[in-house]
């Protein structure tokens, strides 16, 4: 049966859509912006924090899901200028340090609110 994945200390969704659904053992995320619940909007600074605060947002929805960092299997990563793509990895890193999941990352045109990167991800429940 599928579930709705609130995570009480990620930021609300900005259109008609939840943070995450789960089904059976498996997670699946919206992609999570550089916002801060707690303060609101998009936080300050460049590819470096908006970075760390897409991937806690993600961890949340992860964590809320009943999953972990650990757990997740694919991500989805968007990047608005291709050449931050260096200092996202630095970050990105920091997250994922042993048994990387797969992952994808594109350059797009435009993210919402204007941010310079947005993460999804895969995960699956731990056992």
């Amino acid at each position: 049966m599928k579930k709705i994945i609130t995570a009480a200390t990620a930021p609300a969704a900005i259109g008609p859509y939840s943070h995450g659904t789960s089904y059976n053992q498996m997670i699946f995320t919206s992609g999570q912006l550089p916002v801060c619940a707690v303060k609101g909007g998009v936080v300050e600074g460049g590819i470096t924090e908006q970075s760390v605060q897409s991937l806690e947002n993600l961890k949340s929805v992860i964590e809320a899901g009943g999953g972990t960092m650990a757990t997740v299997l694919k991500t989805t990563c968007y990047l608005a200028d291709i050449t931050d793509f260096a200092a996202f990895n630095a970050v990105y890193q920091q997250y994922f340090q042993q048994d990387c999941p797969a992952r994808s990352c594109f350059a797009v045109k435009d993210l919402p609110l204007g941010v310079k990167v947005e993460v999804e991800a895969i995960a699956h429940v731990l056992a």
